[in-house]
């Protein structure tokens, strides 16, 4: 006897039918276990595809708002600079014993406010200004008891540190720039020890203007963490993004992620070769 259920379609009427809405033989209403794991597959890779594409996109802004930081610094160092006989801000000084950097000052009692490129900017502006966005995402912490984090200022050739090695007794003036478009101010400030060093230097030693040690020169390296690239403000005010770290995984403080503009001093010191 037929099951009444499972029977061959009348010619020509099309493909099976059911009796009473049940379904024809061979039919089913489920997945399959390979049909499930490939669903999930899909889904946890689309949702992958997601969130690496929402991470971009905010990594992308954070690096375009690190890049208009970065050239209201060099905005304000010119603005310093024309304002004080062409002389650039000193790096770092010790005035009535208390410390004065690029960036902030040190207050009796440990107090600090943004430093001497800010005077007559309030305090909130600099506040943002002085922090990069992606530093504050992924560090805590800053240089000593200094809250603003993420940027350095080039000491081996434009600011000048008090104490550093070297003939130089001052800091750089806008006279003595050969090449201002190619000379680096300021940048992403990072080194191996986590903290972001206010003070970018370069990676080979020149006596003439920063006879500083390799581990003072290795602090000074700059922090590629926007998506593997490093924004830099040049002399002339301008702001790139530079995507080949030089001594990436040296020695040292030198490491992963955080590395020299160039291999030579060539994107740091004032001279350049015809």
């Amino acid at each position: 006897m037929s099951d009444p259920v499972c029977h061959q379609s009348p010619a020509g009427t099309g493909g099976a039918r059911s009796v009473g809405g049940r379904l024809p033989c061979g039919a089913r209403d489920a997945f399959t276990l390979f049909e499930l794991v490939f669903t999930l597959f899909v889904a946890g890779l689309l949702t992958t595809l997601l969130a690496t594409g929402v991470f971009h996109a905010r990594e992308a802004a954070r690096q375009a708002a690190c890049a208009a930081n970065l050239g209201q610094l060099a905005t304000a160092a010119l603005a310093y600079a024309g304002d004080n006989r062409g002389e650039f801000p000193w790096g770092m000084r010790y005035d009535g014993g208390l410390m004065q950097c690029w960036d902030f000052r040190m207050m009796p009692g440990g107090r600090v406010e943004p430093g001497p490129i800010w005077d007559g900017l309030e305090g909130e502006g600099a506040n943002r200004v002085l922090q990069c966005p992606s530093y504050a995402v992924r560090r805590s912490g800053g240089w000593m008891e200094d809250p603003y984090t993420g940027y350095n200022y080039n000491c081996s050739y434009i600011g000048k540190c008090e104490g550093d090695p070297g003939t130089r007794e001052r800091p750089a003036t806008l006279a003595q720039l050969r090449d201002p478009a190619r000379t680096a101010l300021f940048g992403d400030g990072q080194y191996a020890g986590s903290a972001a060093n206010k003070f970018m230097r370069a990676p080979v030693r020149e006596v003439a203007h920063d006879g500083s040690g390799n581990s003072v020169r290795n602090a000074g390296t700059q922090g590629f963490r926007h998506l593997g690239r490093t924004n830099v403000a040049f002399c002339d005010g301008h702001v790139e993004a530079l995507s080949t770290p030089y001594r990436r995984g040296g020695s040292g403080w030198v490491s992963d992620g955080c590395a020299f503009l160039s291999p030579d001093n060539a994107l740091y010191s004032l001279e350049k070769l015809p």
